[in-house]
């Protein structure tokens, strides 16, 4: 009784917010672009299962996804689990906290291949490309790129690091990379980093840094914990132009041997 309690506020919450987006369809399709909504029925059943959809999904980031990103922090930082029976140390460096970085890596490159945004972006691609850009290829390229910006972000804040010292330095990157990569990907690959701060990815991610902030003695969750969300849009921008960048060099060496 205490979940379907949960379920109906959230369900409720969920109404309040999406109803200035109808509104605003509303309003359009009835008085600017006047016409009557076809096949309303449908339009209608299809509003009802966003509505249960959202309302289900946001009860599983707070019972489930949430509590997961920060029981693994808790867990991955825990001294018992550092030093696995050897003597405790007073201090700790950045090189006792390895496997937080393997797991951020890791559930970076699997949230992100699993991200609903990224796989309608990347199959789009494929098709207005004609193929000239693969669909696997451009999930992959981003799936690293959020990996290594994951996995540096949970580097910065074990290390206790200024995040602006990071993002200054990786849209410098972004600007280089941009003067010199092949323009038709420029424009995805900033779009990349924006499609992997979506539904699958963020609600992990930010429970991962808002662990790590609290469990690492002398860091504040609040100006630490927040920021690994900044780095899984940045490195991708960076992973998606590399990736054509080498794309084109190794096309032009083939070119040059056929020659």
């Amino acid at each position: 009784m205490e979940l379907l309690y949960e379920f109906l506020n959230t369900l409720k919450a969920t109404i309040v917010d999406v109803i200035p987006i109808l509104s605003i369809i509303l309003v359009f399709q009835l008085l600017v672009i006047r016409k009557p909504i076809p096949k309303v029925k449908q339009v209608g059943f299809g509003f009802l299962y966003v509505l249960i959809g959202l309302a289900l999904f946001l009860l599983g980031l707070e019972k489930a996804l949430f509590p997961l990103g920060k029981m693994m922090a808790e867990q991955l930082t825990d001294p018992s689990f550092i030093y696995a029976g050897q003597e405790l140390n007073a201090s700790t460096s950045w090189l006792d906290y390895t496997w937080v970085y393997v797991f951020a890596a890791a559930i970076g490159f699997s949230t992100t291949i699993a991200e609903p945004s990224l796989i309608a972006v990347a199959i789009k691609a494929e098709e207005v490309s004609g193929g000239g850009i693969k669909a696997n290829s451009l999930r992959i390229s981003v799936a690293i790129g959020v990996s290594i910006g994951i996995a540096l972000g949970s580097y910065r804040i074990v290390a206790g690091h200024p995040i602006h010292y990071y993002i200054i330095t990786g849209y410098i990157i972004v600007v280089i990379q941009t003067m010199f990569c092949p323009k038709m990907i420029i424009p995805l690959a900033y779009d990349s980093g924006g499609v992997t701060t979506s539904t699958v990815t963020v609600p992990l991610v930010a429970a991962l840094g808002l662990g790590l902030a609290s469990t690492i003695p002398g860091r504040s969750p609040l100006i630490d914990g927040f920021g690994l969300i900044a780095f899984a849009s940045l490195c991708p921008i960076i992973a998606v132009m590399a990736y054509a960048q080498l794309t084109q060099i190794n096309t032009q060496e083939k070119q040059q041997k056929k020659k």
